[in-house]
């Protein structure tokens, strides 16, 4: 066994990252499809780690950089966040939660309903729904080790984590493609590929040329830095209250409140370029780290019946975000854009959803109201709406009897 140190993965995420702009560079059909960077590289080293394993070689990383990197990501979506912009996008996020709380709705339903005509515990069926997909692997490991204890499920944890796997790794492979396919056939108004006039802002085209400053740089850094410790120490008091939220929502609020709070005052008005190019960096190496770090050998343990509802889940939710999500969202570019995102934290997580995005507004130019809406539902909203439609599903009388 290889065991890479702290510096060591570092160094292996940011050769994924260029070794992912590499091959989206050289390889048109990666190009055409919109898939993002870091998920091209993160899957290649991935597939070959597997590889490597046959041989009875496995390399592991030390991902304790993993989860900074995501709250620090998720710090400057917060420091983006102005008040008057989410005015201006009230209604669409209004809107949007009604797509994203009906996707999740059906997927439970598709779950449970193929769990039970393969002969498989119903239980099955929510863990490969809401719980993993749109919930990704903290809330699958929180379910699985109650559906292990309360409902006397076996293996549920492990089934949580391998299916929350399947659900990241998809979750970034059908975003672009279904965009461009929206894109290209419906001929959407408002799209052209080619780079818009207007500046785009926050992370709606990552690789623009922000300029910086050393000094502005550590004020930004200091922001995020205030938004992770204060957001840790909330999420503290939260702990075990009513109102408990995962971390990176409370870090993400920490944020809001920041940026709007030192705003309001005349303190001081966030720079959104350093917010930005930290916030793309925090993004990519999470992913990459996340990407590379995948046990693919955990989804070959995973019984057919099981990757049979998996693989019928990822069909419905390209289907859900051709026929549903686009079409709520108006049927324009910056619904296509919304489409992919959806894929990508309906199936996997937020951060998948912002690089889905990317890949297509780095092709086909800025979509303001994505870079929105979906930070603000897949980053705090969903984990709501789910945890709610999740009871809901457990309060029927088939799970009520067990």
């Amino acid at each position: 066994m290889v065991q890479l140190d702290f510096y060591g993965t570092l160094v292996a995420a940011s050769l994924v990252l260029l070794l992912g702009r590499g091959l989206v560079t050289r390889i048109g059909f990666l190009r055409a499809y919109n898939i993002p960077e870091p998920v091209a590289g993160g899957l290649v080293v991935a597939l070959a780690l597997l590889a490597l394993r046959s041989f009875d070689v496995e390399v592991r990383f030390d991902t304790s950089l993993q989860t900074p990197l995501m709250l620090a990501f998720f710090a400057t979506i917060g420091l983006s966040a102005d008040f008057a912009s989410l005015k201006k996008g009230g209604r669409v996020v209004g809107v949007f939660l009604l797509a994203v709380i009906g996707l999740l709705v059906v997927q439970n339903a598709m779950g449970i309903g193929l769990a039970t005509a393969l002969g498989l515990d119903p239980l099955m069926g929510l863990l490969t729904g809401s719980i993993t997909l749109a919930g990704g692997h903290g809330t699958g490991a929180a379910w699985g080790a109650t559906f292990s204890e309360k409902y006397g499920l076996a293996s549920a944890s492990e089934l949580a984590m391998a299916s929350a796997t399947f659900g990241l790794v998809l979750g970034g492979l059908i975003g672009g493609p279904v965009a461009r396919l929206l894109i290209k056939r419906t001929q959407v108004p408002g799209c052209i590929e080619q780079e818009k006039p207007r500046v785009p802002k926050g992370f709606e085209q990552p690789n623009k040329e922000r300029s910086i400053t050393p000094f502005s740089f550590i004020e930004t850094l200091a922001l995020i830095a205030v938004s992770l410790l204060a957001g840790s120490l909330l999420n503290g008091l939260l702990h075990g209250s009513a109102f408990e939220l995962p971390t990176f929502v409370c870090v993400l609020f920490v944020g809001v409140v920041l940026r709007n709070g030192l705003s309001a005052l005349g303190l001081y008005q966030v720079f959104e370029r350093e917010v930005s190019v930290l916030g793309n960096v925090s993004l990519s190496l999470f992913l990459a780290i996340a990407l590379m770090s995948l046990k693919l050998w955990d989804l070959a343990s995973l019984a057919l019946p099981i990757f049979i509802i998996l693989a019928a889940q990822t069909l419905v939710m390209a289907l859900f975000a051709i026929f549903v999500t686009f079409r709520v969202m108006g049927s324009n570019y910056d619904a296509a854009v919304l489409a992919a995102g959806h894929c990508g934290f309906g199936l996997g997580a937020t951060p998948t959803a912002i690089a889905n995005m990317q890949a297509v507004t780095q092709r086909y130019g800025p979509s303001q109201i994505a870079f929105l809406v979906v930070p603000m539902v897949g980053a705090f909203f969903i984990d709501i709406v789910n945890v709610i439609v999740i009871k809901l599903y457990l309060a029927l009388p088939f799970f009520a009897a067990a």
